[in-house]
């Protein structure tokens, strides 16, 4: 089971980072006054995967537009880099994630069930009904933490993001791995209902909008 979630978008460059950070005395970082975007370093869009069970999560920080398939490229790299290795029999994924952004929709569906025709599980997803986000486990269990472990740093670099993320452990043993996205992401793609009705989609009875699985398509095999 993981839980999956976009991060707020980070400015990157000399801004100011909320929170306190131990400096000698009368040397503190220097930060800009204005929090203008850096037309070079621009932000970035961490997406993370919570793996619940092993306590330890996959960040994917992308430098362009958080959509569904950079969502579903980022549960990709955690399940080859992560996932495959911890669990290699497994035959189901089960994703909790809330119900907007890169995480809802047509094009998460579509990505989600190429996902499942890759890889050759089953991927079976609960969405968080409207209002109840921050109920997500890697809210509390993952996010808190990278957010606590960067404070009072500024973000200088998409290095520096990453490296910080990665450092991030607690007492209970998180572990954290993160990776830099420089792939572009496309917006406004449109799923059409003939793609919709290909999807090996199967919706459960109690809320089918919100928990449903795609099972993985058996492939033609050209003879």
């Amino acid at each position: 089971m993981i839980s999956v979630d976009t991060k707020k978008k980070e400015l990157v460059g000399d801004f100011k980072n909320g929170g306190q950070e131990w400096h000698p005395k009368g040397e503190p970082e220097e930060v800009r006054v204005y929090d203008f975007i850096d037309p070079d370093l621009g932000k970035v869009a961490p997406y993370g995967v919570y793996d619940v069970a092993a306590n330890q999560g996959w960040v994917s920080v992308g430098i362009d537009h958080d959509t569904a398939e950079f969502a579903v490229e980022s549960i990709r790299r955690w399940w080859k880099e992560m996932g495959h290795p911890r669990y290699p029999t497994a035959r189901r994924v089960l994703i909790t994630a809330d119900c907007g952004g890169s995480n809802g929709y047509r094009l998460w569906k579509r990505e989600l069930q190429k996902l499942a025709d890759e890889l050759g599980i089953e991927i079976q997803v609960c969405h968080f009904p409207p209002g109840t986000s921050k109920w997500n486990t890697i809210e509390h269990r993952m996010f808190c933490h990278i957010t606590n472990n960067w404070r009072g740093r500024p973000l200088v670099s998409r290095e520096v993001v990453v490296n910080l993320i990665g450092c991030t452990t607690t007492e209970a043993g998180l572990h954290i791995r993160s990776q830099l996205d420089e792939n572009t992401y496309e917006t406004g793609l449109k799923v059409s209902d003939e793609e919709l009705a290909e999807l090996a989609l199967e919706r459960d009875e109690f809320h089918g909008e919100w928990n449903y699985r795609l099972r993985p398509r058996e492939k033609l095999v050209a003879t």
